[in-house]
Parts: structure tokens; C-alpha cells; sequence
């Protein structure tokens, strides 16, 4: 069983995400960080924990209200983290005592100096441990929105909206968004091969079996850190979903042409491309940050790639270049994504989805702009928004008339094998 310490580091991660408005990935990487050689139990108590809590966030509060007088959204910052941890590991980590949860709990309190609120966090959590197998949870007879946005703790509109576009699918579609999933890997096929990375990851103990939509996808599982795992540092693969896999190959890329990547980080579409270029062209890779650069250069050099030039640009400002193949993977509202990026759901707003709906027309304007006759317009996001896909292609169409769609595809996490993404190949 984990440690005091353990516990509050998971505790500052919440805080840092509840003060400072800290995305999820940056907090946890961050705090793993400062426990990387540390025992590996503890670390995996942390992600556990730290994810678990971040991920059930609302129904962790729906039940903390059932049992307690004073709603979680009136207590303190710290109060609301303490009751959060210890209300998970009550309903979702057998291998942890009840008492020790809600001990752990009442220790934390006093630490950070609210002793007088021992009481209060003592009495709520007991009450949750007694009567954790009798919760009420909405009815869906009642209010199907509701239930399963308790049940998967996702804001009720975004359910509304998934049921909107997606009818009786919604269904599939929001539990498969939060389900554990394995890593995908593309193998850099300009040092190895699927078959030879296969084995020497299998020699190291590593889960691997072969992807389900591109040749060049492997699956892996049971490993610690993916900076660890064989091949990495040497760059025989790079961490890729298929479906955008699938997508840089359906731009048909081919042996010495030019290639322009308007929002690359962290260069999978990038590295992806110099592989079918062959050693040959070249690939103009751009973002919008330093810090995002970083990342692309990270991945260009470690994977062996010299035709790349790197720089910083915002996609929406158009430049005077042009390319055989532009890939536009634009910044969307991430709904493919959700399990891999556990705090999207909260950030979301209709608002911000239509605000995000016309940065995305802007970026495919001057995109648009870039691809040479005859050339190739990638379209893509990580997202299943219709408004965000089919309904910006359609935009596109309309506005570069000189432009016709050649393919186009949706994936959707429960019904495909991987995360839900689109694209759509526009041809000039």
C-alpha cells in the first residue's frame, strides 16, 4: 500500500491543476518527474490515483454531496482535493483499505493546517465508505443525459451533444473514450522494420502485437516509461495513433516532393511524411511556440531526419511558399482523445467549440493557399465534432472551389480500433 507521500503528491498535482489551472499531462508529468527513481509501486499509485480522480471528477462529487451537508463546489480548494482522493480510493481501489483512505485523509487536513475541518472530512468519507454500495445514481429512464453524465463524468451538454450527433452510438462511444488503452507505435521504417522491432521489443518482455489499419503499427504494453523502452533512443519508432497514421498516408506523399506541416507539434504527421519522402524533398514543419518546437525537433533528430526545416509561424498568417502535399492538423476541441487527456472534457464549451470551428476555417484558408495545382490538402483533426470535420471540408469546398475531395474518413473510439479522429483529402 502506498505512503503518506505518495498521497501528497497526488494532492499537489490536484491543487497545481485546481489553483493554477494546470493541464492534467503537465501536472502528473511534472510530479513524476520528481519521483522518477523512487519505488516503481509508488509511482504507479500516484498516476493512478492522480488520473482516477481527475477522470471521475463529477461523479465524485455527485456522491461526496449525497453524503454530505455542504457541497463540494462551497468547500476549500484543499478540502475539495482531500475528499476527491479519498472518495476514489473508496469506490475504486479495492486494494486500499477504507480506513486507510479516509485516515490518510484526515492527515492530509491537519498537515496543511485546516484541523478544524478533520471533523468534517472524517464524517463524509465514513458515511461514503458504509453506504458506498446503496448510492443512488440518476435514473436514465428520467434523464439519459444526466445518468450518463454522472456515470462517465462528462459534463451534461457535451453528453447532449454526443447524443445530438450520434443518436444511440453516444452510448458506445462515451464509456470507449475512458477505457484503458494500450500505446501505438510507429515504426520508423527508414532504420528498421515491423517484424524486426517486433522481436526485439518482445526479447524485453514488452506485450506487442501488429495494429489493425497500417502496415507500419504496432501495439504495446507492460513497460514503464516509453523513453525506456528499446528502440526509442536509438529512434526505430515513434508514439503514433493509427488513425493519423492512416491519414499522412492517404495524402499520398511521394519520393522527392515538398511537404509543408502548418501545426506539427509534436511532429508525428512530420516524421510520418519524411518517411515517404524517402530521403529525398523536403518537409516545411511549423507551430506556433518555441516550446512546441522543441518537441518537433525532439522527434526530427532523434528519428534520423535531415529534410526538415523547422520554424516558428502562426498558421493563421499566410506565407509565400507552396507544396506538393500541405498537411493541415488543426487545433480542435480533442473529443477523439478524451481518455488520453483526462481534464479536455471539463475545458470544453459550445462557446469555445464555435470559437474553435472558425480558427480552424482560418487555418485552412492559408493552408489551402500553400498547395500547388495539382497537389494535396490534408484535413485533419482529433476530434468526432461533425461541425469541426465534415462541416469545415464543406467550407473549404465552398470557398477554393478549385478544390475537389478525394477521400475522407471518420473514426470513432468504441467502434474503431483506435482513437476517434477524421480526415479528408482535398485535391487541387
Amino acid at each position: 500500500m502506498a505512503d503518506a507521500n505518495a498521497r501528497e503528491t497526488v494532492l499537489n498535482i490536484l491543487l497545481d491543476m485546481e489553483k493554477s489551472d494546470t493541464f492534467s499531462n503537465v501536472a502528473i508529468g511534472k510530479a513524476l518527474r520528481q519521483i522518477q527513481f523512487e519505488d516503481k509501486q509508488k509511482r504507479a499509485f500516484v498516476t493512478r490515483l492522480a488520473e482516477g480522480v481527475i477522470e471521475t471528477k463529477i461523479r465524485l462529487d455527485y456522491v461526496i454531496n449525497s453524503f454530505s451537508r455542504t457541497g463540494i463546489e462551497k468547500c476549500k480548494p484543499l478540502i475539495r482535493c482531500v475528499l476527491r482522493m479519498g472518495t476514489y480510493q473508496i469506490l475504486f481501489m479495492d486494494s486500499v483499505p477504507d480506513s486507510a483512505a479516509c485516515n490518510e485523509a484526515v492527515s492530509a487536513v491537519k498537515k496543511h493546517g485546516f484541523a478544524s475541518l478533520s471533523g468534517f472530512v472524517n464524517g463524509v468519507l465514513r458515511n461514503i465508505a458504509r453506504g458506498k454500495n446503496d448510492i443512488k445514481y440518476p435514473d436514465p429512464d428520467k434523464d439519459k443525459a444526466y445518468a450518463l453524465s454522472v456515470e462517465y463524468s462528462m459534463p451534461k451538454w457535451l453528453v447532449e451533444k454526443l447524443l445530438e450527433d450520434y443518436g444511440d452510438t453516444a452510448g458506445v462511444i462515451i464509456p470507449a473514450s475512458f477505457a484503458e488503452r494500450d500505446t501505438t507505435i510507429r515504426v520508423n521504417t527508414t532504420r528498421t522494420d515491423r517484424a524486426e522491432l517486433k522481436r526485439l521489443l518482445e526479447d524485453a518482455s514488452i506485450a506487442v502485437r501488429e495494429g489493425y489499419y497500417d502496415e507500419k503499427a504496432l501495439i504495446i504494453s507492460g513497460y514503464d516509461f516509453i523513453k525506456k523502452v528499446p528502440g526509442y533512443r536509438q529512434g526505430l519508432f515513434t508514439v503514433q495513433d493509427e488513425s493519423s497514421m492512416c491519414a499522412v498516408r492517404a495524402a499520398g506523399i511521394k519520393r522527392g516532393q515538398t511537404v509543408i506541416d502548418v501545426c506539427a507539434a509534436p511532429g508525428g504527421k512530420t516524421t510520418a511524411a519524411c518517411e515517404f519522402l524517402e530521403g529525398e524533398g523536403k518537409v516545411y514543419s511549423m507551430d506556433i511556440s518555441a516550446d512546441k518546437l522543441s518537441l518537433i525537433e525532439e522527434n526530427v533528430e532523434r528519428l534520423g531526419f535531415s529534410n526538415v526545416e523547422i520554424s516558428a509561424h502562426d498558421a493563421t498568417k499566410p506565407l509565400n511558399i507552396s507544396a506538393d502535399v500541405v498537411i493541415s492538423d488543426v487545433p480542435c476541441s480533442g473529443l477523439g482523445i478524451m481518455g488520453r487527456k483526462n481534464d479536455i472534457k471539463y475545458r470544453l464549451t459550445r462557446e469555445g467549440i464555435n470559437e474553435l470551428v472558425q480558427l480552424q476555417r482560418q487555418i485552412a484558408d492559408v493552408a489551402a493557399g500553400y498547395v500547388k495545382e495539382g497537389g494535396t490538402l490534408l484535413y485533419s483533426t482529433c476530434t468526432i465534432n461533425p461541425d469541426e470535420n465534415r462541416g469545415n471540408v464543406d467550407y473549404i469546398l465552398c470557398k477554393h472551389r478549385d478544390f475537389k475531395l478525394v477521400e475522407e474518413r471518420l473514426f470513432i473510439q468504441g467502434v474503431d480500433k483506435c482513437d476517434g479522429f477524421y480526415y479528408a483529402v482535398l485535391r487541387r
